[in-house]
């Protein structure tokens, strides 16, 4: 360990760059310029009181993720509890990008209680933990760097709002399907175009985009979302994913889906206007159990009254705004009730029922004004029928409420339950309703497995396996 006086020592220097963009909040700075400048900050700071002997640097990760979820930040408390470790302070380049709002006051009992010693620019050295002032001080800082994160997002979702609207530009990520990418002039910030940078629009892509104008004709035509799913995998039509996997990652690429298909003809960007702010990021807590862990991020969609359009067309359109809006109002006819209004679709076993041919979850379906149950055993509309395949499994939801009382004694013949007596006196137990056993069955995360070859239906919980055959009918 090299010599250094009272105070300080052999030192780590946890260094961290902001996220989400190319350079640094000041003056624009790459990650290389950031954190040369935040070593040459922490070098000065402890210059005559010791050495730095480690460096730790996130790049990627956003001040506002715990320490304990930025990869060098967590390596470093890892090592805090090891008395081998070779440091005894840590060197903070600079504030705001080490700590967070009470991010400081998280990890300084930490420090202080492995014997850590914290220096940082904004405290003239070593902050003392003990120091009323130097927790004021840290909190405040602490605020701060909040606050600069919360003003530079309301900046900058403000500007690309009004970008999208008055100018209809393009703002980045993935063309929708049926657009690619194409140069338009240089970028309109100057110290940007000074850089090199080009902005970009969006015009029709040769391949794909007859595809989308195909899709809204067929939709147009009323045709279902399943049909049109349908007839593009038996024509081998290359679905988004396939066609652009290297933006696709997380997509297999195996086919067209409904959601696909709805996805396109949901999307206003096709009419020519450009459009920004369909989904927001939230945050939420990491872990509900440990709040220290922080927030994280969570995408989530907007309503289209949350949507910012542009004013005027900004690429070229592939489907005209009236024919879009038409395509809105196209959709299967739903069962009225004679005053008007549509009927109420109720499932009372939905999420308790599994296919007893497959084990898949049974999902809800309609028939004939009544609910009902059905598994297609993995197969979708937007496929092709194979022969081969199982038959869909069905069943009347009618027809198995009318046999849960029975499953319920059952399922509760061990245990001891209510009697009441017959007018000849013999005993005989209570029979619950349909609706209590639905409950009961959920209470006790009990499921059902409905065999069709059988026509028996099964109870599986964790400590029970019941069986009871019903009629059919």
């Amino acid at each position: 360990m090299h010599s250094a006086p009272p105070g300080a020592g052999r030192s780590a220097s946890p260094l961290t760059k902001k996220p989400g963009n190319t350079s640094s909040t000041e003056d624009w700075q790459d990650p290389v310029t950031s954190r040369a400048r935040q070593r040459e900050q922490a070098g000065a700071l402890v210059r005559g009181h010791g050495v730095i002997v480690a460096e730790l640097f996130d790049v990627g990760e956003s001040r506002a993720v715990a320490w304990a979820r930025r990869p060098q930040a967590a390596a470093l408390v890892a090592q805090l509890a090891d008395p081998g470790r070779g440091w005894d302070a840590v060197v903070i380049g600079e504030y705001e990008r080490a700590f967070y709002g009470s991010q400081y006051a998280a990890m300084a009992p930490l420090f202080e209680h492995y014997g850590v010693r914290l220096w940082m620019p904004e405290a003239g050295g070593q902050v003392d933990y003990a120091s009323e002032h130097d927790e004021k001080t840290m909190t405040a800082l602490g605020l701060s760097s909040k606050r600069e994160i919360t003003r530079t997002s309301i900046r900058v979702r403000t500007a690309m709002a009004v970008q999208t609207r008055e100018q209809g530009r393009y703002l980045g990520g993935r063309p929708p399907y049926g657009y690619r990418l194409a140069d338009a002039g240089p970028h309109p910030n100057k110290a940007h175009a000074a850089w090199g940078r080009r902005a970009h629009r969006l015009d029709p892509d040769p391949s794909t985009a007859p595809t989308v104008r195909w899709i809204f004709a067929q939709r147009l035509a009323g045709h279902s979302v399943a049909r049109i799913a349908r007839a593009l995998n038996e024509a081998g039509v290359p679905c988004p994913s396939a066609v652009d996997p290297d933006r696709n990652p997380h997509r297999t690429g195996a086919g067209w889906t409904l959601g696909t298909v709805t996805t396109i003809l949901s999307n206003p960007r096709y009419t020519g206007r450009q459009v920004w702010n369909r989904q927001r990021t939230d945050t939420e807590l990491a872990d509900p159990g440990n709040v220290t862990l922080g927030h994280k991020p969570v995408q989530r969609w907007n309503l289209p009254d949350g949507w910012v359009i542009s004013s005027r067309p900004a690429h070229p359109a592939l489907v005209s705004e009236t024919d879009f809006i038409a395509a809105q109002s196209v959709n299967a006819a739903r069962d009225r009730i004679p005053g008007g209004g549509p009927i109420l679709r109720r499932y009372l076993l939905a999420g308790l029922l599994t296919c007893g041919v497959c084990g898949r979850r049974m999902e809800s379906a309609w028939s004939n004004g009544k609910p009902a149950y059905r598994c297609r055993h993995g197969r979708t509309s937007a496929m092709a029928p194979d022969p081969a395949r199982p038959k869909n499994t069905y069943v009347r939801e009618g027809r198995l409420l009318a046999h849960l009382p029975a499953l319920h004694l059952l399922l509760t013949s061990p245990a001891t339950r209510a009697r009441r007596r017959t007018r000849a006196g013999a005993d005989v137990k209570a029979t619950a309703a349909p609706g209590e056993v639905i409950g009961y069955l959920r209470e006790h995360e009990i499921t059902l497995t409905w065999n069709p070859a059988a026509a028996a239906l099964q109870a599986r919980g964790s400590q029970t396996a019941k069986t009871i055959t019903v009629t059919a009918r």
